[in-house]
């Protein structure tokens, strides 16, 4: 914006405010920027531009859209800009970060936007006694304390820089893939470990802070990066300290409230759009972002598993060999880990919390028909028999369900059971939804204890049924 070579150099006589008040044009596309603005035409894509600028007060303009996409080198950032794109993706539009250094300095704007200000200093600033939090310095210090993470999931507090002379280093770095199913990499046919992206990263980079967990990347969170956020590939550039900044580089996609955000953490990757798996990668990004949302992600491996249910923040899984798997919910590619054995469980179920009846713990129906219990602490123990041929189980408000080849069965505890006695148990007993309440008085004040109990709904039936005793039960066999 008609910044002088002083800009860089840190030097206390550059300018602190710069007024759009001047002769010619606007600034042209940065260098960082035109690659991508050549691609995205001829690849099919129809888009509108906007600048920076735009979005300050931009909340209008992004509502009919779905997906703003950001290229180049995007680093100065206003409150107001910040604002309209994270509301954006709250709200259920899209973000897609191809560029690096992203929104690492705030600036301000003044008289009504014709005065860009950035102090780079807090101490300079006289708003910063007004006004603290939009004091033009890093997004991350203070007394902003706002890090960029929270829009980006990245900075470049944890990224690489190299620099002057040394800028070239960039054409000779890659990416390592680390989430090789991810959808980001739909038909790239990369597979873990295997580098992509030469010279895509560009001069200054982005990162998370992260640890590795069996060989998977994740992120810690200690720098302001959401939870949700998945570490799809990664560049070691530790050694640029020789050059500038050694860090990393992750390549991440999170979810921000109803929206998604992917980062790309590079500077220069829209100028290597000619590189096949790079073109791959950016179509994926656009055309699911900027599609209606829904579907399934993929998040890591299966291996085997027949059986699922959260517990805590933990996923369990039973495998047909026997085993009981675990690993952290997250939509990271974890691997999983032995927790015990799982005897023959074909279905898994766990309760939000505990009752009186049923502690918080894992659940289970086996191949043999029993009902199994297992805490965090203990091995299983069978609790009852089960229904005959069962393959799922539920639980909710105290009460177990379990799907069988006869039906859907339910299970109520002694301690509901009340102490009167009848002559016998009603055989059929049908009501429609407008009754629901009264039933559920009546079958908890009439069901025998510690049973299965079906309930089918009849073909062309618009009303609900409950059968007592269970087919399983009459004859002292369990039909298959």
């Amino acid at each position: 914006m008609g910044c002088s070579p002083d800009y860089w150099t840190e030097q206390a006589t550059r300018a602190s405010r710069v007024s759009f008040d001047r002769p010619g044009g606007g600034p042209p596309p940065e260098r960082w920027e035109e690659g991508m603005i050549r691609w995205l035409g001829p690849a099919g894509y129809d888009v509108d531009y906007c600048s920076a600028l735009d979005l300050h007060a931009g909340r209008e303009l992004l509502a009919g859209y779905r997906l703003l996409m950001v290229s180049g080198h995007d680093e100065y950032w206003s409150a107001g800009m910040r604002d309209s794109v994270e509301e954006f993706v709250r709200r259920g539009g899209n973000l897609a970060v191809f560029s690096g250094n992203t929104c690492w300095w705030q600036f301000r704007l003044e008289d009504d936007g014709r005065t860009m200000v950035c102090y780079r200093d807090a101490i300079a600033d006289p708003m910063a006694a007004v006004d603290p939090a939009l004091t033009p310095v890093e997004w991350s210090s203070a007394p902003v304390n706002r890090p960029e993470n929270g829009l980006t999931g990245v900075s470049f507090r944890r990224g690489a820089g190299t620099w002057g002379p040394y800028m070239r280093l960039m054409h000779e770095e890659s990416s390592t893939v680390r989430f090789p199913e991810h959808w980001v990499f739909e038909g790239t046919k990369l597979g873990e470990g295997d580098t992509f992206g030469k010279g895509a990263i560009g001069y200054e980079t982005d990162a998370c802070d992260f640890v590795e967990e069996d060989g998977v990347p994740v992120a810690t969170g200690r720098d302001g990066t959401p939870p949700s956020f998945v570490i799809l590939a990664t560049a070691d550039l530790r050694h640029w300290h020789r050059y500038g900044q050694g860090g990393m580089a992750t390549m991440g996609v999170f979810s921000l409230g109803a929206g998604t955000v992917f980062t790309a953490s590079t500077v220069n990757w829209g100028n290597t759009l000619h590189d096949p798996i790079v073109d791959r990668i950016t179509r994926n990004v656009l055309d699911r972002l900027s599609a209606r949302a829904g579907g399934w992600e993929t998040i890591g491996g299966a291996d085997e598993i027949r059986a699922l249910t959260v517990f805590g923040s933990l996923l369990y899984g039973a495998t047909r060999d026997g085993s009981l798997l675990t690993r952290e919910v997250s939509g990271q590619n974890l691997r999983w880990r032995p927790a015990g054995t799982a005897p023959a469980l074909v279905a898994l179920a766990t309760p939000r919390e505990a009752t009186g009846v049923h502690p918080i713990g894992l659940y289970g129906l086996t191949s043999d028909d029993r009902l199994v219990y297992r805490d965090p602490e203990h091995d299983w123990v069978t609790l009852a028999d089960g229904p005959c041929g069962g393959v799922g189980l539920g639980m909710v408000n105290g009460e177990l369900f379990a799907a069988a080849a006869e039906g859907l069965w339910l299970s109520v505890s002694e301690a509901r059971e009340s102490p009167k006695t009848y002559s016998q148990s009603p055989s059929v007993l049908s009501y429609s939804s407008g009754l629901g309440e009264q039933w559920r008085r009546w079958w908890q004040s009439t069901a025998p204890t510690g049973r299965y109990r079906r309930w089918p709904v009849p073909p062309r039936s618009g009303r609900l049924c409950i059968c007592w005793p269970p087919p399983s039960r009459r004859a002292g066999t369990c039909p298959r």
